[in-house]
């Protein structure tokens, strides 16, 4: 196949990046988020008010299950994510998180002035590119730090197992600030989405290598020989 990469013509080939536990666990963080953004809203500022006597299916306390089951799925699938680094496929190991080589920390440079302007064409990854994975990275501190002040906040109003993480509010200055904690880096996260979005849409358009297919599919076209050289 014959196709456009970086503005030249060039033999493309259909290559496997993206495993199967990279995609259900990046899908399933992101449906959850999408759940534990709009009812953690929902909870910290109601704005629905039911008439009628209150009852154990009440609005609050929906959203408060909904929120609870949501947040143990994410706490999962962040789990497994962490734990694929080390001992999942090439593309979705801890190295394409941090620079180690010479090419990859240029590369960063690279994605900086291309998001600046300053250059036409992103650097040719076939994995994650060096600046985004920097991100990701940032971006999974922000998901543990959700989850540890989220079971922190739970442990406030529950009973037998999910009480033992109570010991962490005073780690956190109590639960004030565990609740500030938390909702500042929901919207932390909430900022990353739609830049995610975007430049995925950005590169995936410039590239001209499928990359929001691939986070289906799994598979990227690229150039001919280019994935041992990435390697």
């Amino acid at each position: 196949m014959t196709a456009q990469a970086h503005g030249h013509s060039a033999e493309m080939e259909r290559v496997y990046v993206w495993d199967l536990v990279v995609r259900v666990s990046h899908w399933t963080i992101m449906l959850t988020m999408i759940l534990l953004v709009i009812t953690g809203l929902y909870i910290g500022n109601p704005f629905l008010i039911p008439s009628g006597p209150p009852d154990d299916m009440s609005v609050m306390g929906t959203m408060r299950v909904v929120h609870f089951y949501a947040a143990i799925v994410f706490t999962l699938a962040v789990a497994v994510r962490i734990g694929w680094m080390f001992v999942g496929s090439y593309y979705a190991r801890w190295q394409q998180f941090v620079p180690m080589s010479p090419r990859r920390r240029r590369d960063v440079f690279g994605m900086l002035k291309f998001y600046s302007f300053f250059s036409s064409d992103p650097p040719l990854n076939v994995g994650h590119n060096p600046l985004a994975g920097m991100t990701y990275l940032a971006v999974f501190a922000l998901y543990v730090i959700m989850i540890i002040t989220g079971f922190a906040l739970y442990s406030v109003n529950a009973t037998g197992y999910m009480a033992m993480w109570e010991f962490l509010l005073p780690l956190l200055g109590g639960a004030q600030m565990a609740r500030w904690i938390h909702h500042i880096a929901m919207w932390f996260l909430v900022g990353f989405v739609a830049h995610h979005i975007w430049s995925a849409m950005l590169v995936s358009r410039i590239e001209g290598m499928g990359l929001i297919d691939s986070l289906f599919s799994g598979y990227k076209w690229l150039p001919k020989g280019w994935r041992d050289r990435d390697k």
